[in-house]
């Protein structure tokens, strides 16, 4: 029976009614050409989103001086793409709220980001200076028990006071970053009385120790906005922001100054220039 079950199968293939086959032959062709069109969408969404990463390295480094994108077939010859692949890179550029359309002019740039360096450790409004003014509407300000990671970090025992500040920092009136800082208190004391709304906390704690800051050690990420966070950055619940969470050193090495900065995404850039060590 074995012998003749493979051959069987074989033969009610050989022996479809024409009609069936046609239909069967008709099925594959259909399955091809999709599969085929999911291809084209695919690699058109690759490119699309290639070209989007090189337009936006070009707003945000002034590649457009006028805030006039060129034309859309300008684009498409300028990098080799076509018509439609230009318009989905646009599109996703428009949902970043970098660039709008407006009927008659075209597209144009419609918010900037501000670029922040790493590679340097200098508080914002040094960061910033050559962007504007930047602002700090300080919403806590005072002692607190230290929550043991905080402890740890700082090097303080579980549940003494350290100085909490807690700022919404703006740069030209607009919501930039919102900062929630932790301070060793025998230092933090003194800026209690200190001009928090103007003043980096880094010029403050340079001021009062009458030492420099040395170092300190960073980890950069994407959280989403919680309620708070959006309310305060006027974001969307859920939104993307970029958390940075610094530890900063005195220049004799004691920890004294530890931060957790929210930073709308849409409106910062992290950038540095880092040398491959041997």
């Amino acid at each position: 029976m074995r012998q003749h079950s493979f051959p069987y199968r074989l033969g009610m293939v050989q022996n479809m009614p024409p009609t069936d086959r046609i239909r069967d032959h008709a099925g594959q062709g259909a399955a091809t050409t999709v599969a085929a069109h999911r291809t084209r969408r695919r690699l058109r969404a690759d490119q699309a989103r290639q070209l989007a990463d090189l337009l936006r390295h070009q707003i945000l480094t002034g590649g457009f001086p006028d805030g006039t994108l060129p034309h859309e077939t300008t684009l498409g010859t300028d990098y080799g793409a076509s018509r439609n692949t230009v318009r989905q890179a646009l599109d996703l550029l428009r949902a970043e709220g970098l660039v709008d359309r407006l009927p008659g002019v075209g597209t144009i740039v419609a918010a900037r980001k501000y670029p922040h360096g790493l590679d340097r450790l200098m508080g914002l409004a040094e960061t910033l200076h050559e962007h504007g003014r930047v602002t700090n509407e300080v919403r806590t300000l005072g002692p607190a028990p230290a929550p043991a990671p905080v402890a740890e970090r700082l090097h303080v025992q579980p549940g003494a006071d350290v100085l909490y500040i807690e700022r919404l920092r703006r740069l030209n009136g607009l919501p930039l970053s919102l900062d929630l800082t932790y301070i060793l208190l025998d230092i933090g004391t003194a800026l209690l009385d200190a001009d928090l709304e103007n003043t980096d906390v880094f010029r403050l704690l340079e001021a009062t120790t009458g030492q420099r800051l040395g170092h300190a050690e960073i980890t950069l990420e994407a959280v989403n906005a919680d309620a708070h966070s959006s309310a305060v950055l006027q974001a969307p619940r859920g939104a993307a922001v970029l958390m940075l969470e610094r530890l900063t050193h005195l220049a004799d090495g004691r920890p004294v100054d530890l931060e957790f900065i929210r930073f709308r995404g849409d409106r910062i850039t992290m950038s540095g220039l880092l040398h491959r060590s041997l």
